[in-house]
C-alpha cells in the first residue's frame, strides 16, 4: 500500500506578473485548476509541506497563499462549473498601480 494522499484545495493572491507565473506553472504541474487562482491538488504530507516550501521561495509577503485540506466527503462534493475555455493560459491581464 502507498502513501496516503488528501485532496487540498490551494489558493493564491499573487502581486507580481512574473511571480504568479511561477506560482501557477508550479502549482499546474501538481493538480487541477478549478478557478483563474484555485487548485485542486491530491498530496501526500511529504508533498504537501514540500510544495509549500516551494511555494514560499517563489512567493513575498506581500502575497498570499492558502491550502485548505479536505476530507473525502468535501473533495467529492466540489464541483467546478467553469466551460472549458474559461480559463486561458495566459499571463494576467492585470496593472500592478504603486
Amino acid at each position: 500500500m502507498g502513501v496516503p494522499r488528501h485532496q487540498h484545495l490551494v489558493t493564491y493572491d499573487i502581486r507580481d506578473p512574473k511571480r504568479w507565473r511561477k506560482v501557477y506553472n508550479l502549482l499546474r504541474g501538481h493538480g487541477e485548476r478549478v478557478q483563474y487562482s484555485v487548485f485542486r491538488l491530491r498530496l501526500s504530507e511529504t508533498q504537501r509541506a514540500k510544495l509549500q516550501w516551494r511555494l514560499g521561495q517563489l512567493m513575498t509577503s506581500e502575497d498570499a497563499l492558502l491550502i485548505i485540506p479536505l476530507c473525502p466527503g468535501c473533495a467529492e462534493r466540489i464541483h467546478a462549473h467553469n466551460p472549458a475555455d474559461a480559463w486561458p493560459e495566459d499571463d494576467p491581464t492585470f496593472t500592478l498601480i504603486g
